[in-house]
């Protein structure tokens, strides 16, 4: 059902146990990872909550590095993959962006998951470095 529109809101305390799952299944078996990883995310960076129907739907996590905002986790629960939530997380992510004066977009992406490499390339992403892509941004 793409088009829905989500509410996105800054994260709240209560959003943890869903952040934490949704992180789990995306990364639980990448070596490294533990949650100590997305205790730290949710600690140290602007996280927002995307909402379709007062429930989460995903959330995006964002570290200003430098002339850059870095999108450090973007993930949406599998019930509304199809249904737009990555591009309206994304879309806050690069008005966020603007908002504090970065130059560009970034996002570090594996080189083996095409699918996210899709997602981003097709939203003018380039690549900027082996894992790297990045979004120029207008200046106002």
């Amino acid at each position: 059902m793409p088009g829905r529109k989500a509410a996105i809101r800054p994260f709240r305390r209560e959003d943890e146990p869903l952040l934490f799952g949704l992180a789990r299944m995306t990364f639980g078996g990448e070596q490294g990872w533990d949650d100590r990883r997305t205790l730290t995310v949710l600690e140290t960076e602007q996280v927002f909550v995307a909402e379709i129907g007062r429930l989460p739907a995903g959330f995006v996590a964002l570290d200003e590095v430098g002339d850059a905002v870095r999108i450090d986790e973007l993930l949406v629960t599998p019930d509304h993959e199809a249904e737009g939530v990555g591009t309206q997380l994304l879309e806050w992510a690069e008005g966020y962006a603007i908002s504090v004066g970065a130059l560009r977009l970034q996002v570090v992406v594996e080189e083996e998951n095409t699918r996210a490499r899709q997602f981003y390339r097709g939203r003018g992403f380039v690549r900027a470095g082996d894992e790297l892509l990045e979004l120029v941004l207008p200046r106002p």
